[in-house]
């Protein structure tokens, strides 16, 4: 099973907020913020760009903690909240 940890990161002088998804593996992309987004959806959006990066398909679901979110790929239910399936 993998885990997919995003952070958001503020902005700098030289670049805007971002969400940064990484695995333990040291697979790693940054999206801009995506301000049209909320809540877990805007993480959900760099944890599945990750996984198009790597070609990895399934389904995501995924949890908040205190200073991240983390989605990680379990059995698919496409009516669970936090579920988010990758093509």
């Amino acid at each position: 099973m993998k885990a997919i940890k995003t952070v958001y990161r503020g902005p700098t002088d030289h670049k805007g907020s971002r969400i940064i998804a990484s695995d333990e593996d040291g697979n790693r992309v940054t999206i801009s913020y995506p301000h049209e987004l909320s809540g877990m959806d805007v993480h959900a959006k760099a944890a599945v760009a990750l996984c198009q990066k790597m070609h990895w398909t399934g389904t995501l679901h995924g949890g908040g903690l205190k200073d991240c979110y983390v989605f990680v790929f379990a059995p698919s239910k496409p009516d669970n909240y936090g579920a988010y399936k990758i093509q």
